[in-house]
This record gives structure tokens, C-alpha cells and sequence, in this order.
């Protein structure tokens, strides 16, 4: 399976950076010193920061799942994403000129802020009702959505929020998506901790039983998903469903040992999220359709497949 999803994200890497408006080849790049700058500048960026993107969005949403104990929960349709974009709003707003690290942690602790509160709900709800926290989730979502619409809309920012709201990878170019940077060498680091979030998966009674100090664990993931979530949010803009449906299509496959599936998991959100940008190019060429609205189609099919499909995975 490794070596499958390898060449298959190596391919589509390779496929992605010759897939454009302007026709290149591999004889252009080597004499033409402007089809070169076009891949360092635009094409080399773009593709990288889609693979990271899809890699760091499926880690977070296996990490949540384990986190909330559900595995019909994602960040970017419970609240998290939802939480990044109102604080980049409110930034936007009332502190527009501070330096983009300053924009970055705001927006990181709004997202944290947003995922305790929806933390803190499904606690509370009874664990022989596990459909009520995939729904908790969207309402939680949406009521924090339409107040950074509403917002938005009385500032006169509607066109603005829409590109939070509909994330895409036309605009990525070069010193447009160094955050990304950060966003996977924080979903990496997560890889150290990936026991102890499965450990957590198990409750809390079990994880402090285990020996586990079940809070601080808590704690490290929530704050992995929100800064991840966050500067998605503002490098590309929010991209659901991704985080809900890999981790899935895994677990289904291989099993819920995070030490050994997240990098499959970071492998799958690459490869299905590469994929649906090279479709987006392609199926209105010369125009694009945002790569949030080709995965969407993509994950309501493949989540109905998840739910009818018999489970199998290697014991």
C-alpha cells in the first residue's frame, strides 16, 4: 500500500506541474529560462502546497476523530475552520496593519478557542448517541459561520470571506505559501505523539488508567488541528471534508493504529486533494473550479461508500 500511494502522489506530482493554461514541456523548462521561472514561481509552489495541504488537513481530522471519539468529525465542518476565518476577520478589521505572524497566531488562537467549545459540548453528550456529534459539529460550524458572514457582510467583506470560504490553489505562488511550511512541520511533529492519541481514543478513564496525563494530550492535539487549521485558512482557504473522509478510507483499510496508518493517512489527503486540483484545471480548461468544490463531490461519494461498504481491514 505504501509503495502504491508513493507512486501514485509521485505521478500526479510530476502531472500536476505540466497542467496549466500555458502549454510547457520538459525541453521548454531546460531552454527557456521564462518556462522556468513559471515553475519556480508558480507551478513548483502550487504543487507543493497542495500536497502539504492535503497531508496536513487528513492528519487533523484522524487526530479529532480520535480526540472526540467519532469518526463522522472533521476541523474545517465543526468549528475549527470556521473559528480561523473570524479571526482573520476580526484581524482583518480592526488590526489590519500587524505583521503576518502576529495575523497567524490570532487566527491560530481563535481556531483553539473555537475547538475547545466544541470539545466541551461533545463531552456532554451521551455516548450511546454517537450521530449527535457529527451534527452537533455542523451546527456548531455553521452558527460560527454565519457570524463571520454577518460580520462580513456589515463591513462590506463578503467577496473577501468567500475566499476563506472556497478554498483554492490558483493564487499560490512563491512568497504566497511559505506558511504552509510550518503547517507540515507541525503535522510531522504530531507523528511523535500518534500513540498517545490513540491511547486517548479509548476515553479517559482508559487513558489515565494507561498512565496517560489524558489533559496535556488533549491539549497538544487540539493545539496541532488549530494551528494546521489555521494557516490553511489563510494560505488557501478552507477545504472540508478532507479530514473526514482519509482518515476513514484508512481506518477502513488498515486499521486504527495511528503510528502506523497517519502516514498513510498524510499520503491519501495528498493524493486525493492533488487529484481533485488537476481536475478542477482540466474539466472547465482554460478555467478553474475551486479544488473545495471538486473534493466536495469527490467525498459525498465516497463517504456514502464508507457508510454502505463492509469494513475490512489488515488485523
Amino acid at each position: 500500500m505504501w509503495i502504491v500511494l508513493l507512486a501514485a502522489l509521485s505521478g500526479l506530482s510530476v502531472l500536476s506541474l505540466f497542467v496549466g493554461v500555458i502549454d510547457v514541456s520538459l525541453i521548454d523548462i531546460w531552454q527557456d529560462p521564462e518556462t522556468f521561472h513559471l515553475f519556480a514561481i508558480s507551478r513548483g509552489p502550487r504543487t507543493v502546497a497542495v500536497v502539504i495541504t492535503g497531508g496536513a488537513l487528513a492528519i487533523c481530522g484522524g487526530i479529532l476523530q480520535m480526540l472526540v471519539r467519532n469518526r463522522f468529525v472533521e476541523p474545517m465542518t465543526a468549528g475549527t475552520g470556521q473559528g480561523a476565518a473570524l479571526g482573520i476577520l476580526l484581524v482583518t478589521l480592526y488590526a489590519p496593519a500587524l505583521p503576518i505572524l502576529f495575523k497567524m497566531v490570532l487566527a491560530s488562537v481563535a481556531a483553539l478557542v473555537s475547538s475547545i467549545g466544541f470539545l466541551a459540548i461533545v463531552h456532554r453528550l451521551p455516548p450511546t448517541q454517537p450521530l449527535l456529534v457529527p451534527l452537533v459539529g455542523l451546527i456548531y460550524g455553521g452558527i460560527i459561520g454565519a457570524g463571520v458572514v454577518f460580520i462580513a457582510y456589515q463591513a462590506d467583506l463578503l467577496q473577501y470571506i468567500d475566499i476563506w470560504m472556497n478554498g483554492e490553489f490558483s493564487g499560490v505562488l512563491q512568497g504566497r505559501y511559505e506558511l504552509l511550511w510550518i503547517v507540515a512541520a507541525v503535522a510531522g511533529l504530531s507523528y511523535l505523539a500518534a500513540d498517545q492519541f490513540a491511547i486517548v481514543g479509548m476515553g479517559r478513564t482508559a487513558s489515565i488508567n494507561l498512565g496517560l496525563n489524558y489533559t496535556q494530550v488533549v491539549v497538544l492535539g487540539l493545539l496541532v488541528i488549530s494551528v494546521v487549521t489555521a494557516l490553511t485558512v489563510v494560505t488557501v482557504g478552507m477545504i472540508p471534508f478532507v479530514g473526514l473522509v482519509v482518515p476513514n478510507i484508512i481506518a477502513r483499510l488498515a486499521g486504527d493504529n495511528l503510528r502506523m496508518t497517519l502516514p498513510l493517512t498524510a499520503m491519501t489527503g495528498a493524493l486525493l486533494v492533488l487529484a481533485s486540483d488537476i481536475a478542477g484545471r482540466v474539466l472547465r480548461f482554460p478555467y478553474e473550479i475551486p479544488v473545495a468544490s471538486v473534493f466536495g463531490v469527490l467525498g459525498a461519494v465516497v463517504f456514502l461508500w464508507l457508510l454502505y461498504a463492509p469494513r475490512r481491514h489488515a488485523q
